[in-house]
């Protein structure tokens, strides 16, 4: 017998995109590291040489430069420019020292332990959404009826956005998301999601005036009076970190709980399991991050050259980290392919590693928990409705544009 011969893929060919696993298990036999002239952009599927590079400091998180490259020159007005500086403040998009001081404000409020605090809040939250969107016996889009809205709510929640502010809120987080995630293409795209980020960050600015005045229960509170605006981060930078919080809670973790019942419903005696023995739902957690993440990939840039593997990788070049072919390497995991709940722990690459590791993966870990908890314990006849699913065009994100259901 012969090896299959490898011939590349885009990455964004609708069947690709839609079930990219058996591509990226060709690709990784292939070279673990690939140099794709097709997306001017080294492929990295390998677990042990993805993990190197988020280790190392020779390969750069500053991906606003590249963002900035990709977009039309002339599209760049006052307000897109304004817009591209927000992004500068993102902690995702710095190298140290300044992603560990932009990080630092919110290492507090984020830990595991202040987490926990919002699981009654959450858990209240999941079941009013199931009893109101997702009666027994209905049929109805999970992601609309729940994974969505769930996090949404819950982040506005502990930001402490008005109820009146939530609908242009979440619209200007969705235009942003369109731009972070690849998804704008022409012209008036760009423009619009880089209006909108400047949008987001005039309102929060506002919010973060307002709660100086007047404190309340709430993140932006809780970081202002901890005393680190304006002494280790400026209240622009602060602002601008508040506007990357706010596009990621949502989106990450939409995806996470929509991917996992799909993988539940794919698996019918893996669902039965974590529904016989809700102690599962920890592992299943983990199996879904590990099996079929929120997160494809994320794109880096060398700071210097450097080895990888066999290859030699030159400064300047871009590098995508396919974590979702790494969490698949079967040099590190026993039937990759397979979707086992009690598989137990494992090291998947599904919330990043090393100091860019998903600063939100408790808050992640906690909703999801709940989403997938209340929908196996309520919902105990949940099926597909219909057959196929339609995932949206993105390098970076895996996410679903509905998942029709019968509750």
């Amino acid at each position: 017998m012969t090896a299959p011969v490898f011939t590349e893929r885009y990455l964004l060919d609708p069947g690709i995109n839609a079930n990219p696993f058996p591509y990226l298990a060709l690709l990784r036999e292939h070279s673990p590291v690939y140099w794709s002239q097709m997306h001017s952009a080294w492929l990295v599927t390998g677990y042990e040489q993805v993990a190197a590079c988020l280790r190392s400091p020779a390969v750069s998180a500053d991906r606003v430069r590249p963002l900035l490259e990709r977009i039309p020159a002339h599209v760049l007005d006052d307000e897109s420019r304004l817009a591209l500086d927000i992004l500068s403040h993102w902690m995702v998009f710095n190298d140290p020292p300044d992603h560990r001081r932009l990080r630092g404000i919110f290492q507090e409020q984020f830990a595991a332990r202040a987490a926990s605090r919002n699981r009654a809040m959450i858990d209240r939250t999941a079941a009013w959404l199931l009893a109101k969107r997702a009666p027994a016996g209905s049929t109805g889009d999970l992601v609309a009826d729940l994974a969505r809205p769930l996090p949404n709510l819950v982040f506005s929640r502990w930001l402490g956005i008005p109820a009146k502010d939530g609908p242009a809120f979440w619209f200007w987080n969705a235009r942003v998301g369109d731009l972070i995630l690849g998804a704008v293409q022409a012209e008036h795209e760009y423009r619009g999601s880089l209006h909108a980020l400047s949008s987001l960050y005039r309102y929060l600015g506002g919010l973060v005036r307002d709660r100086r005045e007047a404190p309340g229960d709430d993140l932006i509170s809780s970081v202002l009076a901890g005393g680190e605006v304006t002494a280790s981060v400026t209240e622009e930078e602060f602002v601008g970190m508040l506007t990357h919080l706010a596009f990621a809670g949502g989106e990450t973790t939409s995806n996470l709980i929509a991917n996992g019942v799909r993988a539940l419903l794919m698996h019918p005696e893996q669902h039965e399991a974590v529904r016989s023995d809700e102690w599962l739902l920890r592992g299943t957690i983990e199996e879904i991050l590990r099996f079929d993440g929120p997160s494809k990939m994320s794109i880096r840039v060398a700071a210097e050259d450097l080895d990888l593997g066999d290859a030699r990788i030159r400064a300047g070049d871009r590098i995508f980290l396919i974590t979702s072919a790494a969490n698949r390497d079967p040099q590190v995991f026993s039937h990759p392919d397979g979707f086992d709940v009690r598989r137990g722990a494992v090291s998947h690459l599904g919330f990043g590693l090393g100091i860019h590791f998903c600063i939100g993966a408790p808050l992640a870990r906690l909703l999801a928990t709940s989403a997938i908890g209340a929908v196996v314990r309520h919902r105990p006849a949940l099926a597909f409705e219909g057959s196929g699913h339609e995932w949206q065009a993105s390098l970076l994100n895996r996410s679903l544009k509905a998942l029709p259901v019968r509750y």
